[in-house]
């Protein structure tokens, strides 16, 4: 099931980057260390793996190294050390270790990449646009067409593959840029902030398209956002970084429920909890099955927001499986009081 697998992972910028590694890994601290060596631990031993078809998010302030990290994971900026493997293998699917031709090989067929700011040619035609990495395979004309043409269908841009990129807005231009990496077939998407430039209510659209096609072609995605909101909607896995490590990683509601430290607090304390956490997080128990018979039921993994009304009548529900299975029993009194009292406890009120 393992997609990507990044092991004790550091990227160092500056003057010294092998004194700078000893110290990281003897436990300076950041800036101890840019003073003593005038470089920069951009990332300081990142592990971690990604399942595939998995949305792996990391999110950080501007600084943390997120976009760092995701350059080093397709050797756009080669790790000072580390090691970053596909499919577990430490030899064949080893990137750290990939030379020229393997590594082109790499970009071309296994890891694709979108950018914040779209990288279109404006010269070219968007079904040009996401044909660009099948010209550069050595593909036929009609066959590059054909694929780009089906990849610009799974974004709803097919009707647009004549059309300049110039005469698209900017939320239609972003998924050009999808349906380009989503061209070359990959195993691994690499997404640095891809939807950052877009306004609120389009990026909106575009973050449920994505959702809407992840769950028909199963990807393996590494996405890069500074947004809790989005990486909270968007993250089977949810990392977040600071000063080149990760603090915390862990679901969405493993993070909004148990945050690791004042930090993560921090981020995660003008959350809707409501929008995050799930019958399942929440039930108690199950009662004998005569008894769960009698319930009203609700879904275990829909959010707690989708369920006010089934909660406001007040009487306990059964939350049960996509199978109909009894799993637990949901208690409004004690959801109420839970989302009272971590609403209490950072200050924002009103949002249950």
């Amino acid at each position: 099931m393992q997609k990507l697998t990044v092991k004790n992972l550091y990227k160092i910028f500056g003057a010294a980057p092998e004194e700078a590694l000893v110290m990281a890994r003897n436990g300076a601290g950041k800036d101890e260390i840019y003073r003593k060596t005038n470089s920069v631990v951009a990332v300081n031993d990142i592990s971690f793996t990604v399942n595939r078809g998995e949305i792996f998010v990391v999110m950080g302030l501007s600084g943390s190294g997120k976009s760092t990290l995701v350059r080093c994971l397709n050797r756009l900026i080669d790790p000072t050390s580390g090691e970053i493997y596909l499919d577990g293998d430490d030899k064949a699917g080893s990137v750290t270790a990939a030379d020229g031709e393997n590594l082109r090989q790499i970009r071309l067929r296994r890891i694709s990449m979108v950018f914040q700011h779209f990288a279109l040619l404006p010269h070219r035609t968007v079904a040009e646009n996401a044909a660009y990495g099948l010209k550069a395979r050595g593909m036929s004309a009609k066959e590059r067409r054909d694929r780009a043409v089906h990849s610009l269908s799974k974004v709803g841009l097919d009707a647009w593959a004549d059309a300049y990129p110039g005469n698209l807005s900017g939320g239609m231009q972003q998924r050009v840029g999808l349906a380009r990496a989503l061209a070359v077939d990959p195993e691994v998407l690499l997404m640095d902030e891809p939807f950052s430039a877009l306004d609120p209510l389009i990026r909106r659209e575009v973050q449920d398209q994505l959702l809407k096609l992840q769950d028909e072609i199963k990807t393996t995605i590494i996405f890069i956002t500074h947004d809790l909101q989005e990486a909270l909607k968007l993250g089977d896995q949810i990392a977040i970084m600071k000063d080149g490590k990760f603090v915390q990683v862990g679901t969405a509601e493993g993070i909004v429920s148990q945050p690791s430290d004042d930090y993560v607090r921090a981020f995660t304390s003008d959350v809707d909890r409501s929008r995050v956490l799930t019958p399942r997080r929440m039930m108690q128990p199950a009662l004998p099955a005569a008894e769960m018979a009698g319930l009203g039921k609700v879904r275990a993994d829909s959010y707690l927001c989708d369920v006010f009304g089934d909660l406001s009548t007040g009487r306990k529900l059964a939350v049960v499986d996509d199978d109909g299975s009894y799993l637990g029993v949901l208690d409004p009194l004690s959801v109420f009081a839970h989302l009272q009292a971590t609403e209490n406890s950072t200050g924002i009120g009103g949002r249950a």
